[in-house]
């Protein structure tokens, strides 16, 4: 190829690329998707956790909902009040401070409380055990499993296997909801961080068999509800429930229970 046919060869290529580049620079301001910058503020001011607590996918979710007022600036529930504080100044309105939640597990069936009715050796995945017989080897189908995956996908190590049941640690629980919506005993459940006293059983069996299959468990007796002057505690499905907001913390429902299944979150972790 003589030098001729070189320099034809070069102009042309860069005339295409001359071209494509014109065609790419029009194309893109035509199509060009415009960002808000506050959208950009709140990404950089949420924790960058992405666990999801919020129900949204990911921290970049929620800044998307809340710039489309589909959530609120609270809506972190990791940040807590000081990430709502920043969130509602970039979007120049009023954060409502809402009440500090913790996650608690609804089960007192540590390994000295109940037994086992066979020696489980397959996965140790809370999700696997639930379809073997009995929802696992413990005797009481309705309690922890013990194998941990609340655990797993805790990303703030607030929450731990103790004697073969899940404890939260409500120091490091940000409430974000990721144990409890692992959970296939459905075990989990959040409280708001100022409550006294909770309920640490969820079986659904009647007195004796509940005797049976743990002794730390829940019988129905009735004897919390009854002493309770604010009407606070009611008995369902032979289970007590604690009405947070009709509690007045007096503590005679914990002193009342002959099994000891209602704890104050002091005490969770002691007999």
């Amino acid at each position: 190829m003589n030098t001729f046919g070189i320099i034809i060869a070069v102009a042309v290529v860069g005339g295409i690329g001359i071209l494509i580049g014109i065609f790419l620079s029009i194309f893109g301001n035509i199509f060009k998707v415009e960002v808000d910058e506050r959208e950009e503020a709140i990404i950089k001011a949420l924790p960058g956790n992405n666990c999801g607590g919020c129900g949204f996918p990911g921290c970049s979710g929620l800044a998307a909902a809340i710039i489309k007022g589909e959530a609120a600036v609270n809506g972190c529930p990791v940040g807590g009040a000081k990430v709502a504080k920043e969130l509602a100044s970039i979007m120049g309105v009023q954060a409502d401070e809402g009440e500090k939640m913790v996650a608690f597990v609804k089960c007192s069936g540590t390994c000295e409380k109940t037994s086992l009715n066979y020696d489980y050796q397959g996965v140790k995945d809370c999700r696997m055990v639930s379809f073997v017989p009995a929802k696992g080897p413990k005797s009481c189908s309705y309690g922890c499993m013990g194998f941990g995956s609340c655990v797993d996908v805790c990303k703030f190590d607030a929450i731990h296997i103790i004697d073969g049941i899940a404890v939260v640690d409500r120091e490091k629980c940000t409430a974000c909801g990721q144990c409890a919506n692992v959970c296939p005993q459905k075990l989990i459940e959040l409280i708001p961080y100022s409550a006294e006293y909770a309920v640490a059983c969820a079986s659904n069996d009647k007195g004796p068999q509940v005797m049976k299959d743990c002794r730390a468990g829940c019988i129905s007796c009735g004897l919390c509800a009854r002493n309770c002057e604010t009407g606070a505690i009611t008995i369902n499905n032979n289970i007590a429930h604690i009405d947070q907001s009709k509690c007045n913390a007096c503590g005679v429902c914990m002193e009342k229970c002959p099994k000891g299944v209602i704890k104050s979150f002091d005490n969770s972790l002691k007999d």
